[in-house]
């Protein structure tokens, strides 16, 4: 496996994996995979990787920010998502702890993660990874047509000082 940038090239395989992730009902509130542009906008830059495994793409990861206000400018949401075939191979686990390293590269203090709790493989990669249990959001929003909950994550960063 080996664990390079994401570019607009590999987007065409993040979207089907994407995809795959919004299929299972448990990954994301969102219900198709946005445009590169959109998509593009939505991320930092300097945090988005994907995973190659013969030259295919794997899985990804990425982070969100979380606000546009300048205090929270250390701060930003993670999405990871594996492709069928890949997963149960700890390809998750070698993401998030790669996304990890370069989000305190570039300054970032603290990681969250909202997780349906139905999501056990991410619960289990994020505990894995560091990040602790901070919170339950109750019927926080729906997802065809019905309330869903999720569980909060955080990782503070042992070497962006806080």
């Amino acid at each position: 496996m080996t664990i390079v940038p994401l570019t607009r090239d590999h987007y065409q395989s993040v979207t089907g994996i994407y995809q795959e992730g919004i299929e299972t009902g448990n990954a994301t509130f969102e219900t198709s995979a946005p445009d590169w542009e959109t998509w593009d906008k939505a991320h930092l830059s300097h945090s988005r990787i994907v995973a190659l495994v013969d030259g295919q793409v794997a899985g990804w990861a990425a982070l969100s920010p979380v606000s546009g206000r300048c205090v929270y400018g250390g701060v930003a949401e993670v999405s990871v998502y594996i492709g069928k075939a890949f997963r149960g191979r700890g390809t998750g686990t070698t993401l998030l702890l790669e996304l990890i390293k370069l989000s305190e590269q570039n300054g970032l203090w603290t990681l969250q993660a909202g997780i349906f709790p139905e999501n056990a493989s991410s619960i289990k990669i994020h505990e894995r990874s560091g990040f602790r249990r901070i919170g339950f959001r109750e019927k926080v929003g729906q997802l065809a047509g019905k309330w869903r909950d999720t569980v909060q994550f955080e990782r503070r960063s042992k070497v962006v000082g806080l």
